[in-house]
């Protein structure tokens, strides 16, 4: 940094947002940004929807396929929710809620090992490939065998969330959509935020990318295996705005009147994976972990999490400040289009709120 940027200050976070839609890095984004429960926001949207004559301005209303983000909105929660109330224990497990989950060490996979990946299973695999349906799919995915010891390393997998969506309906005797939006959704007044959004609001979803051959993805996840399973899974499948995502984060994480319990919340933005090779607590991603999209800059005792579409979040507890970065980077093909933004625009978040409480 030169003395004369010194003196300036830190970038405005809303204008790196805006260079970025304007050098085409991304098609459009919303940004909103604060500090605590309460008080005031900054809210910014940049860019259209899609590409061509469909493409319309994106607002703050604008919704976007939230990819990996539906493991922090949705599943983690329903799963801390179904905690709090004795339905399940973290520690439980696997197999004591889907007996399907058989094979070579399974038997000591928990619960807390798939909310902190580090449970052995894979990353990822491509069981939309697979024929049949949805049950195939998923009798595929609790026969998958694990790749390392449970507890023992971190490794980033959709798979244990699949699982953990599939815990959260055995345990709520109810499907997947149901049980988030009465656990989750309805209880915080999530109102822009559901699986399968209906086909009349698709005019006002952002774009993603196309599949070979096709038109652009619009209100129907980019994620093949979640489209595979009937568009509803505990990896990805989540539609919704910046304004209910921020709610989100001030409601559930930074309000005493969550309707997490405080010990719910505190585990789960707490390292559970002292001595691996990666970051995480329960569903977030922690500062230094491999996914990390918010260091050097912001607080170490921040959380935040991503999504392959080009979404992300981030908080910190402590300080108070929090970001929601939506955007549908993806809609420009497969890459790291949005990995720099969301660095520049956490530093700038967190230098802003040093320098305003200096």
């Amino acid at each position: 940094m030169t003395a004369r940027e010194d003196l300036a200050g830190p970038p405005d976070p809303a204008d790196l947002v805006r260079t970025a839609v304007a050098e085409g890095v991304v098609p459009g984004a919303v940004l909103i940004t604060g500090r605590g429960a309460h008080g005031p926001v900054s809210t910014a949207a940049f860019g259209t929807t899609a590409e061509g004559p469909a493409g319309r301005p994106v607002t703050a209303d604008t919704v976007f396929d939230l990819a990996s983000l539906t493991k922090v909105v949705a599943t983690t929660p329903a799963v801390l929710r179904l905690a709090d109330t004795g339905a399940l224990r973290l520690d439980d497990p696997v197999r004591r809620h889907l007996p399907g989950f058989a094979g070579a060490g399974k038997n000591e996979v928990t619960v807390r090992h798939l909310l902190s990946h580090s449970s052995g299973l894979p990353p990822h695999r491509d069981f939309w490939q697979l024929p049949g349906g949805p049950a195939d799919r998923l009798a595929a995915v609790l026969a998958e065998p694990l790749e390392q010891l449970p507890g023992t390393v971190v490794r980033y997998s959709d798979l244990g969330f699949i699982l953990l969506g599939e815990i959260v309906a055995a345990v709520s005797g109810q499907p997947l959509d149901a049980a988030v939006q009465e656990l989750v959704l309805d209880p915080l007044g999530l109102g822009d935020t559901r699986y399968l959004p209906p086909a009349d609001r698709r005019a006002v979803i952002a774009a993603t990318e196309a599949p070979p051959g096709g038109e652009p993805k619009q209100g129907v996840v980019h994620d093949e295996n979640a489209e595979s399973l009937g568009g509803v899974a505990g990896h990805a499948g989540l539609f919704g705005t910046a304004p209910d995502l921020a709610h989100y984060l001030r409601a559930c994480w930074l309000s005493e009147d969550s309707p997490l319990s405080p010990r719910s919340r505190s585990e789960a933005l707490t390292l559970q994976t002292a001595g691996l090779d990666g970051a995480r607590g329960l569903g977030w991603t922690l500062p230094g972990d491999v996914w990390d999209h918010m260091s050097p800059s912001w607080p170490t005792t921040g959380a935040g999490h991503t999504g392959f579409t080009g979404t992300s979040l981030a908080l910190d507890p402590v300080s108070g400040i929090w970001v929601v970065l939506l955007t549908n980077a993806v809609h420009y093909g497969r890459g790291a289009r949005a990995k720099e933004l969301r660095r520049v625009v956490h530093a700038a978040v967190a230098l802003r709120a040093e320098t305003a409480h200096a």
